[in-house]
């Protein structure tokens, strides 16, 4: 059964959906809201247990209701579930769950007309899309000679559970990125561990301020509107120091070593030639976006990513990418999911579209 058509399609429930579908609903246009997950939370609900509100980055409060009182060491996961599920039910926001879109595709040829969404709870038609997929569910996997040859464990960030399950195993971290780290600093504290970067990582003593971290975001804008694969904004901003990773520095847990040549079934051939034997590789090594569900539509260009004017893709006027590039931290989908309702207003489809109550954005 096709559900009636509606203004707007939003896939995806984390942080970027959340946002957009409060601004659809202050602007008055009707909205679906489909999400893979079993229930609130987006990616937060699956992250490890250990990773707790004192220690994650800053959350941003979702538009219109802040966070409430914060326990920091209550897990981020049972925290952020429970605020996720709260903001959906205060907003009365429907969210069809579980819901996996299988592909979007246009119905015809006219750029004012609708839009195909099929998924495994039927088919919807939409004047506009809003996706805020993330990237929690593609986990990127190196090739590595010789990966397949490891007589050890391999995991990657999105399978860690706990460092209890590491105790007497050495672990190989592999990548330079928050979670890189945070997790070497947990591990370490029960175990050996040694750690690879592509690159030398780029440290900080102090937080960015307002204009370097706006600087750091332009950057990665910049990528997307020529059209290539986002890169991660700690990419361009570096890693900050905190306390416990300086604890970690004096434990030897951060002497990184230049990414190894291959695997063997012991361990890893260092830079060096010299075999460096372990029990675990602990992949570290991000996320991408996840947007097969898109390839109908055929938006990627030349350079491998997709043409952005913003949260707008370049090429389909129609389709909006939040929690994508340069929105991927929680306070830049906030602010694209009220510019792509905005710019979706826009559209020409939208014309007899009347907005419930005028909104003046500060």
């Amino acid at each position: 059964m096709i559900p009636d058509p509606t203004d707007v399609v939003v896939i995806g429930a984390g942080q970027a959906g959340l946002s957009a579908a409060y601004h659809l609903q202050r602007r008055g246009l009707s909205f679906a809201v489909l999400d893979a997950g079993e229930g609130p939370g987006g990616a937060w609900r699956h992250r490890w247990k250990s990773l707790r509100m004192a220690t994650v980055n800053g959350i941003s409060d979702l538009p219109g209701i802040a966070k409430p009182e914060v326990d920091p060491a209550e897990p981020s996961s049972e925290f952020l579930t429970r605020y996720f599920a709260g903001y959906e039910a205060e907003l009365g926001l429907a969210v069809h769950r579980p819901v996996k879109v299988r592909a979007v595709r246009r119905e015809d040829s006219n750029p004012a007309g609708r839009l195909r969404i099929e998924t495994s709870d039927g088919d919807w038609r939409a004047k506009a899309l809003i996706n805020a997929t993330g990237t929690w569910t593609r986990p990127f996997w190196p090739i590595y000679p010789g990966r397949s040859s490891f007589r050890g464990r391999q995991l990657h960030v999105a399978d860690y559970v706990s460092a209890d399950e590491f105790r007497g195993r050495h672990v190989i971290v592999v990548g330079g990125g928050i979670s890189a780290v945070g997790l070497l600093e947990e591990i370490s504290r029960v175990t050996s561990t040694s750690w690879f970067t592509r690159r030398e990582p780029v440290w900080r003593d102090e937080a960015f301020d307002a204009r370097a971290g706006h600087d750091a975001v332009a950057l990665v804008e910049e990528r997307v509107r020529k059209g290539l694969p986002p890169q991660s904004v700690v990419s361009v901003t570096g890693l900050i120091w905190t306390p416990a990773l300086r604890a970690a520095k004096e434990r030897g847990a951060l002497d990184r070593q230049p990414m190894f040549t291959a695997i063997e079934p012991e361990g890893v051939r260092r830079a060096d030639g010299t075999l460096l034997k372990a029990d675990v590789i602990l992949w570290a090594t991000g996320f991408r976006a996840e947007l097969e569900h898109l390839a109908p539509l055929q938006l990627r260009g030349p350079g491998g990513g997709i043409a952005m004017d913003g949260t707008q893709v370049a090429a389909e006027p129609r389709v909006h990418l939040v929690g994508y590039g340069p929105s991927s931290s929680t306070i830049g989908a906030n602010r694209a999911g009220r510019a792509a309702v905005a710019a979706i207003l826009k559209l020409p489809a939208m014309a007899t579209v009347t907005a419930a109550e005028p909104v003046t954005w500060g």
